[in-house]
């Protein structure tokens, strides 16, 4: 057993276990046929059976979407999608659905995004860095860290459907290395990402590649809607705001302001409705009264959990972060307890 584990993990990095002076494996002990690491895990994932009802709770948009992604996987032609939409309108719901159906019919389907907090709400989601082993100082006509012969590459070959989300959020070099990548193990050099069905999604409104120092033409060029790849990918658009049914008004002016239609000033600023904002009088009130506007009556609530995770404080430094917490904490019912930790 510990021979196999070796090979998995040789294998993992490109390598063959007949490479190595080590003793014969007795392939009756290997329940795995011999199959990368990679794989093994991707193929012994459970789907929820909640998930499997996903799809028939997918509204218009996210069911077009879903068909003609779904399409794309079943004909094995290959195609590259690109899911637009704002925060709410459904992207990872849909990719839920997406997953549960390649999955529950046994076939692989590989979840990454940009972000970890983006990758962990996907069932077994891993950040793309990770998964696609994307270099991190990444440079024009780079290609991603796994050779022909890795448990990635035959992970990717085996794979009915690849997801990448937050795509917006990355730079476009890292995604052409993955195309760059995907055409050399596939063996199709002419087809987008060797001829395999992904999918992009994102939204530009949002937060855009990180350019240490650059200006706004340079964070521009940086993006996947830059790259040569971005006319070949088909546009799946999500527009109807399902987190914020109760609000509409509040999401037709969030797009607004994303799409750079809403109305500005001669010095080119917006100007929030009074009804969202809270007067400042400059002095230590301020934080008090934002925090009882945000937490009403907190010591009543803070054993439910609605009512906790429906709520949030934003800020721009983290000694502000420091600051608003100690303020909260104080407001706590109880003695303060510290408990050290250790690696």
């Amino acid at each position: 057993m510990v021979l196999i584990d070796i090979r998995g993990m040789l294998q993992s990095m490109g390598k063959e276990i007949s490479s190595f002076p080590l003793p014969e494996i007795d392939e009756s002990h290997d329940s795995t046929r011999g199959d990368p690491r990679e794989i093994i895990e991707e193929s012994s994932i459970v789907v929820e059976r909640d998930d499997m009802n996903l799809p028939d709770q997918l509204n218009d948009e996210q069911r077009s979407a879903f068909n003609k992604i779904m399409n794309a996987v079943g004909s094995a032609q290959g195609s590259v999608f690109f899911v637009d939409g704002p925060g709410g309108t459904g992207k990872t719901f849909l990719y839920r659905a997406l997953l549960a159906t390649v999955r529950g019919n046994g076939d692989i389907e590989v979840a990454t995004a940009t972000s970890g907090v983006a990758a962990s709400i996907m069932p077994a989601g891993r950040t793309a860095h990770s998964r696609f082993k994307i270099p991190l100082n990444i440079e024009e006509g780079s290609y991603c860290s796994f050779t022909k012969q890795s448990g990635t590459a035959k992970l990717l070959q085996m794979a009915s459907l690849i997801i990448w989300d937050e795509a917006s959020m990355t730079k476009r070099q890292a995604v052409e290395a993955l195309d760059m990548s995907m055409r050399d193990i596939m063996g199709c050099p002419r087809s987008p990402f060797g001829g395999k069905t992904i999918v992009f999604g994102g939204d530009f409104r949002q937060v855009l590649p990180v350019i240490r120092k650059g200006t706004r033409s340079q964070i521009t060029e940086a993006t996947l809607r830059r790259s040569y790849l971005w006319d070949c990918m088909v546009q799946l658009k999500l527009v109807r705001n399902m987190r914020a049914q109760s609000d509409a008004w509040f999401a037709d002016y969030l797009l607004r302001v994303g799409n750079g239609t809403e109305e500005v000033n001669k010095e080119g600023n917006i100007g929030l409705p009074s009804d969202i904002c809270l007067e400042c009088k400059g002095n230590e009130t301020d934080l008090e009264r934002l925090i009882d506007t945000v937490f009403p009556n907190l010591n009543d609530n803070l054993t439910d959990p609605n009512y906790i995770i429906c709520r949030a404080i934003l800020s721009t430094r983290n000694e502000f972060v420091d600051r608003i917490n100690m303020k909260m904490i104080e407001r706590f019912r109880g003695d303060v307890m510290t408990y050290h930790s250790f690696d």
